[in-house]
């Protein structure tokens, strides 16, 4: 985390993204992001999870996702970026990033229902 990185507070972050503090609320229940409390328990957000509850509210909002296709998403989009991690990995560990890439294509495979 970067000391220049940017937080907001969950009435800036609602105003912001145009959604209900209440709905930050439900989808923080719902695991779909975890602000960073204050001393005194404040929700602060950063940037990263505006971008992340951006694409949640695209997808509610525009996509006509519901809230279990949008964990599913988000799984997939998860799973998606450890992949990439995996395949950038140096050659020397070459054998045991393999391991883990096929750990990471069976997971994807279940979250998306396609296990045999």
């Amino acid at each position: 985390m970067s000391l220049k990185e940017e937080f907001y507070f969950i009435s800036t972050a609602s105003r912001l993204l145009g959604l209900h503090p209440q709905t930050l609320r439900k989808y923080e229940r719902l695991g779909f992001v975890q602000p960073t409390r204050t001393v005194g328990s404040m929700r602060v957000y950063s940037r990263d999870e505006l971008e992340r509850l951006r694409l949640i509210k695209h997808l509610v909002g525009e996509a006509g996702v519901n809230l279990a296709g949008v964990q599913r998403l988000l799984s997939v989009a998860e799973s998606l970026e450890r992949l990439r991690a995996l395949a950038c990995e140096n050659t020397r560990a070459r054998d045991r990033g393999r391991r883990r890439l096929m750990r990471e294509l069976e997971r994807l495979t279940t979250i998306i229902g396609l296990e045999d």
